[in-house]
């Protein structure tokens, strides 16, 4: 029988054994492990936030395909997401740093490693500020919306702003507070997700006295994009659920803050997005069964809604009850504030480890360490300010702020994919950790590797019909422009000081050199 002394005993040898494999890839413990493996795994699942990449990105499913993208498009786009977080899952499992993908593509690169770690940062890191700044955006929107229907209040940008601004600084301070404060909110957001969504199903499976069939819901057809190929549309209709599947990386940049890191971030990882898979259908199929009017000119209608928000719109015709709507959007809301607060621990862990190997102007400041939280305040609010300097534009024109925003899920993923590719081209030299695929790993690595080639493309392609300057699609701009900046740094700084103590001597040092 385990006693008190001999728990603690367990997990301060827990905790040496973490502090020993992190210095074997050339870092020493900085940040205090407080997440249990649950707390990985909410951060993760807090981040995809199906309460908030479902309501928030319904429109673009409902426009391009109608009800058919939206409910076959999920589990399809769900199933190859999940290769590619196992392919990731896997590679976190030998390398379970905040770093997470740069050092991974790092490690993984037989030439020009350093060349790999930044590129794959750098996508990294500015996807996730634009994320951040799309999550905390779309939750000040929702807010609004919210605020529209109890109070009578009218949205306008300047006051979306406003509150945009207030959230994000909220986030900003209950990361300031530690790991451990952290740690409990995402896990009382895991469950929030979890009972929000079966409230807001349940509720819209026993008020209404109408749904739509089965048939309906999965196989109806809408478009209002301009095209007239209908397979192009439905491709464009994949976006929505694209747009609400990423994030899950954050198991990877919390991991130096999660104890038996090397099980429990590939763990977390992977069941985040089969939580979300199931979930999300489970959510996207009961809002779209309880639209009321299936016709073309009604779908139409839903789409053009006063409240922004077509699933707000579902709720308040399904339910013809205002205060019960207005319950299920509160419901949302508070989804939409926690996964806001998920992704600001994502990304400034991600920018703590990146100054850490001086990638960023300003790294010695920005890779501080709170010596009483134990927390890298410093990043944190770096994150904080670069998300609202990119969300300015929309105060004048919501085209310009998806323009900024649009590198957000393809910095992403192709910063997810390139360690994916990298370990794939090692082959049978990769050494795994104590997660691993085994005979699947060739399979499932070179599906995610295509699949992320194709939502490349998918992205770029332009959205609706006559294409002019306001319905323009800036990601490869954005892409461009992100390239552009990455190399301009590189050669200003990066080729002399970035893992300048590190990997040359990074990717190989000496374990010894940081225990002690």
């Amino acid at each position: 029988m385990s006693t008190p002394s001999t728990k603690a005993r367990d997990a301060a040898a827990r905790d040496a054994a973490d502090s020993a494999e992190l210095a074997k890839l050339g870092y020493k413990q900085e940040l205090r492990r407080g997440m249990s493996g649950f707390s990985n795994f909410a951060v993760s699942f807090s981040i995809i936030s199906i309460l908030a990449g479902c309501i928030t990105s319904y429109y673009i499913a409902l426009n391009s395909g109608g009800p058919a993208a939206i409910n076959l498009g999920w589990p399809i786009v769900g199933i190859f997401v999940l290769a590619v977080a196992l392919g990731m899952a896997e590679v976190c499992s030998r390398f379970p740093t905040a770093g997470g993908l740069y050092f991974w593509a790092g490690r993984l690169a037989k030439r020009n490693k350093k060349v790999w770690a930044w590129y794959t940062g750098w996508f990294n890191i500015l996807g996730e500020v634009a994320v951040t700044a799309a999550i905390d955006f779309g939750a000040a929107t929702t807010m609004m919306a919210f605020a529209s229907l109890v109070w009578g209040i009218t949205p306008t940008p300047l006051a979306t702003f406003i509150l945009f601004v207030v959230l994000i600084a909220v986030h900003g301070l209950l990361n300031t507070f530690g790991v451990s404060l952290v740690a409990i909110l995402s896990n009382i957001s895991a469950w929030w997700h979890i009972v929000g969504v079966a409230i807001i199903v349940a509720v819209l499976w026993i008020v209404p006295t109408h749904h739509q069939s089965f048939n309906w819901t999965m196989t109806t057809f809408h478009n209002t994009t301009g095209w007239g190929f209908g397979p192009y549309v439905f491709l464009l209709g994949l976006l929505m659920s694209q747009y609400t599947y990423t994030g899950y990386d954050a198991s990877a940049h919390v991991a130096e803050e999660t104890k038996d890191a090397a099980k429990a971030a590939p763990r977390g990882m992977i069941m985040s997005v089969v939580i979300s898979i199931i979930g999300g259908w489970i959510l996207l199929y009961s809002i779209t069964a309880a639209i009321q009017n299936g016709s073309d000119a009604g779908l139409t209608k839903l789409s053009g809604t006063a409240t922004g928000l077509p699933p707000a719109q579902i709720f308040l015709d399904a339910l013809n009850n205002p205060t019960l709507a207005k319950f299920l959007l509160f419901i949302v809301c508070g989804a939409q504030f926690f996964c806001g607060m998920a992704s600001v621990t994502a990304n400034s862990r991600m920018s703590f480890a990146f100054s850490r190997d001086n990638a960023i102007p300003g790294s010695k400041t920005w890779s501080k360490v709170n010596p009483r939280t134990k927390t890298p305040t410093n990043s944190i609010w770096l994150c904080v300010v670069a998300a609202i300097v990119l969300v300015v534009p929309a105060i004048w024109s919501l085209t310009a702020y998806f323009a900024v925003t649009s590198i957000a899920v393809i910095g992403l993923y192709v910063a997810y994919v390139i360690p994916v590719l990298l370990r794939r081209l090692q082959g049978k030299a990769f050494v795994p950790g104590p997660f691993s695929l085994g005979r699947w790993s060739a399979f499932v690595g070179w599906i995610a590797v295509v699949w992320v080639v194709f939502i490349c493309i998918l992205f770029v392609l332009p959205p609706v019909s006559p294409v002019n300057i306001n319905t323009f699609n800036y990601a490869p701009v954005a892409v461009v422009v992100v390239i552009a900046l990455a190399t301009i740094l590189w050669f200003a700084s990066g080729k002399k000081n970035f893992m300048s103590n590190a990997e040359a001597e990074h990717l190989t040092m000496d374990a010894s050199k940081l225990l002690g």
